[in-house]
C-alpha cells in the first residue's frame, strides 16, 4: 500500500494514498480501537447536509470563494447520496465531543473537492479541511445539530411506522369484537372481556407512543449551528448564522431554528434525554404486547392458547413440530436494548461538565441506533405477527365456560358472600358457574341468559339490571 504523509500539530503520519480522510481521522483510528461499531449512516449523512448548508452561507455571505465554495457543496452532496460512506471508519465510541467524526468529514470532503477542483488528494493548498469545510464553525455546534437532524428524521419514521402498528391492532380489535374470553389479573381468572377490547388497549397504548413521538420531534428543533465553541458564537458573523439556519432548513426541509440562548443548546443535552425517554416507554408498550401475545397463543395444547400467532420458523433442533413465538420474542430483546440505550443517553447527559458535554458521540450512537432498532423491530412486528393473528375461538369459549369468572356478574343480586359460596361450590362439584346457580335455585334459566350475554358483560353497569325485576 503506498502512502502520503500528513502533518498536524502533533507531527507527521503515513496516510494511505488513496483514502479520502486525512491524518486527523488515522489519528483517531490509532486512539479509539474500541469496537466493531460504526459511525451510524444517518449521522454522516446529516453531518453533511450541515457542512454542505456551512458552505452555502459561507458563500452567500461573502466569506468564502464561490469555486471552492462549490466544490465543498459537491463533495458534501456525493456523501448525502450516500457515496464515500467508507470513508468514515473511525469508532463511536471517542474521546473529543464528536471531534473526530467532524475532522474526519472536514478531510473527506476537502480531499473530495481537491479533485473537483483537479487536485490531487492532501494538496490542502486548494481545500483546507478547517480553513475552509470548518469555516465558521467548531465540531461543538456541527456535531450536535447534525444528532438532531439524524434524529429528527428518524422520530418522523419511527412515528409513521408506529401509526401502522396502530392500525393493525385496531383492525383486530374490530375482527374480534364479538369473542367473549376470560379476562385475567396477576395472572387469575377474572372478569369477562371481549379479545377485541384486549387488542383495543394495545392500540390506544400505540396510538400514545405515536403522538408522544410526534410532538417531542419539535423539541429537536432547536439548534446551536452558529454557537461555535461555546454558544457565543465567536468566529461566526451574524448573518452567517441566520444564514446557515435558512440554509440547513432549504437542504433537510425539516423546520430547524435557531436556539434562543445557543450557549444552553451547547452545554446542556436533557433535551436527548427527554426523546430517548419517549422511545424508551415505547418500547416498555411493545414489550407488554409481546409478552401479552406470547402467554395468549402458549400452547398450542399445554396453555391458554386464546390466540394463535403466525408460524414463522420451526422452533426446536430436537422436538419435532414445535414452533416458537419468535417474533415476540424479537421485540422484547429489542426493547430490552432500548432500555439500556436510554439508560447510556441519561447518564452521558448529566456527565457534562460547565459548557460542552463532551459525551455527545455515545449519545449519538444509542439515541441513532435505538430508534433504528424500534423503527425496524415495530415494523417487522406488524407485518410478520400482529396482522397473521387469529382468534382460537373455542379455546376462549372453552376457559371462559370453565372458569368462575362469571360469579362477579351475579354478585350485585346475590351480594359478595353468597356469591362467594357458590363459586367454591362450583370449584368443588367441578360444575360451571351457571349450572350450580340453578342447582342453588338462586336465579332462572332467563335470567341467566341475560345477565351472561356478551352485550351485559364487557360493557359499564350491572349485568342485566335494566331487564331483570327488582324485586325478583
Amino acid at each position: 500500500m503506498s502512502y502520503r504523509i500528513e502533518r498536524d500539530l502533533l507531527g507527521e503520519m503515513e496516510v494511505p494514498a488513496d483514502a479520502y480522510y486525512g491524518i486527523h481521522t488515522v489519528r483517531a483510528l490509532k486512539n479509539f480501537p474500541i469496537s466493531d461499531f460504526r459511525i451510524p449512516e444517518e449521522l454522516i449523512i446529516a453531518l453533511a447536509q450541515v457542512k454542505e448548508a456551512c458552505a452555502r452561507a459561507n458563500i452567500k455571505t461573502g466569506l468564502m470563494d464561490e469555486k471552492i465554495g462549490n466544490a465543498i457543496i459537491k463533495a458534501a452532496r456525493e456523501i448525502q447520496e450516500a457515496s464515500l460512506l467508507d470513508q468514515f471508519p473511525i469508532d463511536p465510541f471517542q474521546g473529543g465531543a464528536g471531534t473526530s467524526t467532524n475532522m474526519n468529514m472536514n478531510e473527506v470532503i476537502a480531499n473530495r473537492a481537491i479533485e473537483h477542483l483537479g487536485g490531487k488528494k492532501g494538496d490542502y493548498s486548494l481545500v483546507h479541511p478547517i480553513d475552509h469545510v470548518n469555516l465558521s464553525q467548531s465540531t461543538n455546534d456541527v456535531y450536535p445539530t447534525s444528532v438532531k437532524v439524524a434524529a429528527i428524521k428518524l422520530v418522523i419514521k419511527l412515528s409513521e411506522t408506529l401509526a401502522k402498528l396502530q392500525g393493525a391492532l385496531q383492525k383486530k380489535e374490530s375482527e374480534f369484537a364479538g369473542i367473549l374470553k376470560l379476562g385475567r389479573t396477576e395472572m387469575q381468572d377474572a372478569v369477562p372481556i371481549a379479545l377485541g377490547q384486549e387488542f383495543g388497549a394495545y392500540a390506544e397504548a400505540i396510538a400514545r407512543d405515536r403522538w408522544r413521538l410526534f410532538k417531542v420531534e419539535e423539541r429537536l428543533r432547536q439548534v446551536n449551528l452558529g454557537g461555535t465553541a461555546i454558544g457565543t458564537g465567536l468566529n461566526a458573523r451574524r448573518e452567517y448564522i441566520f444564514t446557515a439556519i435558512e440554509e440547513l432548513q432549504d437542504i433537510t426541509g425539516l423546520g430547524i431554528a435557531r436556539a434562543e440562548n445557543m450557549v444552553d443548546v451547547t452545554q446542556n443535552a436533557d433535551v436527548f434525554v427527554e426523546v430517548s425517554g419517549l422511545i424508551k416507554t415505547s418500547a416498555v408498550n411493545l414489550c407488554k404486547i409481546a409478552g401479552d401475545l406470547r402467554l395468549l397463543s402458549s400452547g398450542p395444547l399445554g396453555g391458554i392458547g386464546e390466540i394463535i400467532l403466525p408460524q414463522r420458523q420451526e422452533g426446536s433442533s430436537i422436538m419435532p413440530n414445535k414452533v416458537n413465538p419468535v417474533v415476540t420474542e424479537m421485540i422484547t430483546q429489542v426493547s430490552f436494548q432500548v432500555m439500556g440505550a436510554d439508560y447510556v443517553i441519561t447518564n452521558a447527559a448529566s456527565q457534562g461538565q460547565l459548557e460542552l458535554n463532551a459525551f455527545i458521540p455515545v449519545i449519538a450512537f444509542n439515541l441513532i441506533n435505538e430508534l433504528k432498532l424500534m423503527i425496524n423491530a415495530s415494523e417487522v412486528f406488524r407485518t410478520h405477527c400482529v396482522e397473521g393473528i387469529m382468534a382460537n375461538i373455542e379455546g376462549c369459549k372453552r376457559w371462559f365456560e370453565e372458569s368462575l369468572c362469571l360469579v362477579t356478574a351475579l354478585a350485585p343480586y346475590i351480594g359478595h358472600e353468597k356469591a362467594g359460596e357458590l363459586a367454591r361450590k362450583a370449584q368443588k362439584n367441578r360444575k360451571t358457574i351457571r349450572e350450580m346457580a340453578l342447582e342453588m335455585n338462586l336465579f332462572t334459566e332467563e335470567e341467566l341468559d341475560i345477565i351472561f350475554s356478551p352485550q351485559e358483560l364487557i360493557r359499564p353497569g350491572i349485568p342485566g339490571e335494566k331487564k331483570i325485576k327488582k324485586d325478583r
